[in-house]
């Protein structure tokens, strides 16, 4: 029998928003499928550093910054930072546009002063992409102020605003380089987005670990949630998205996935015939 490779989006997916602890049932998921011979790669949007309290768990890899880094064990096998001339280009654009910044470097992030207190007063229940990242930032997950960002190389940049068009204005003196991954706003009107390097994305990175390991995509399983995993889950073989995803993932998935809290991820993984 071939080998299977997985790979799943962490945030929404395999733990709660904002959360390091997978439920037990994932985590079994993960090791029954690995003894059986196939490969898991964590395929986040996080930095290396962000993610890196889930290799505890056991998968084999991981892909970080949506692309923009890809770990096989201790090996490296892609990693594609900013320039100097594009981080500046594009900090700076944000910056006059008045948009909050989180740039994510590869272990630590760091993110406008200003951010933390926003989010504290406009987070409400129910507003989970603001909850999760006060969440983060409380917990300490390597999200420092901007003030110690000293000019290392950036991965990606984190972009939230309650006015789309500061973002659209910002936009136009970078979008030749970089995507901006924008979703819908919530309910109370926050928008909030990643800029991504157009030489990376999820997709594009599937595509890089199966040919390292010589894996065909017909071999390859997408979990994920949100619009930043759409190229993951256009590429791999066969996609599933979670309960709790965007209606857009849904659509465009093979599957549709149990909630995490209700032991999805193990379910899945059984009915497809992975463990």
């Amino acid at each position: 029998m071939s080998r299977k490779i997985i790979f799943m989006d962490i945030d929404g997916t395999l733990t709660e928003p904002g959360s390091n602890i997978p439920p037990e049932s994932a985590v079994e998921a993960i090791r029954r499928t690995r003894e059986k011979g196939n490969f898991v790669f964590l395929c986040t949007g996080r930095n290396e550093g962000m993610a890196s309290p889930l290799m505890k768990y056991g998968p084999d890899g991981l892909i970080a910054s949506g692309g923009g880094r890809i770990l096989y064990g201790e090996e490296v096998l892609y990693d594609c930072p900013m320039t100097e001339e594009q981080r500046v280009r594009v900090l700076s654009s944000l910056e006059k546009n008045n948009v909050f910044r989180t740039v994510e470097c590869q272990l630590d992030s760091y993110t406008d002063e200003s951010f933390k207190e926003f989010i504290e007063t406009s987070a409400k229940d129910g507003n989970s992409e603001l909850l999760r990242w006060r969440k983060q930032i409380e917990e300490s997950l390597n999200i420092l102020p901007m003030a110690e960002y000293h000019d290392q190389p950036v991965y990606k940049v984190i972009v939230m605003s309650p006015q789309k068009d500061n973002i659209l204005a910002a936009k136009t003196e970078w979008e030749k380089d970089f995507n901006l991954i924008l979703q819908e706003p919530d309910r109370y009107g926050i928008y909030n987005g990643e800029i991504v390097n157009r030489q990376f994305d999820k997709g594009q990175a599937v595509k890089r670990v199966c040919d390292h390991l010589q894996i065909p995509l017909s071999d390859s399983y997408g979990f994920g949630d949100s619009e930043n995993d759409r190229e993951m889950l256009e590429t791999v073989g066969f996609s599933v998205c979670m309960e709790n995803g965007a209606r857009s993932m849904k659509e465009l998935s093979d599957m549709v996935c149990e909630k995490i809290s209700e032991n999805g991820i193990k379910k899945c993984f059984t009915k497809l015939g992975l463990v």
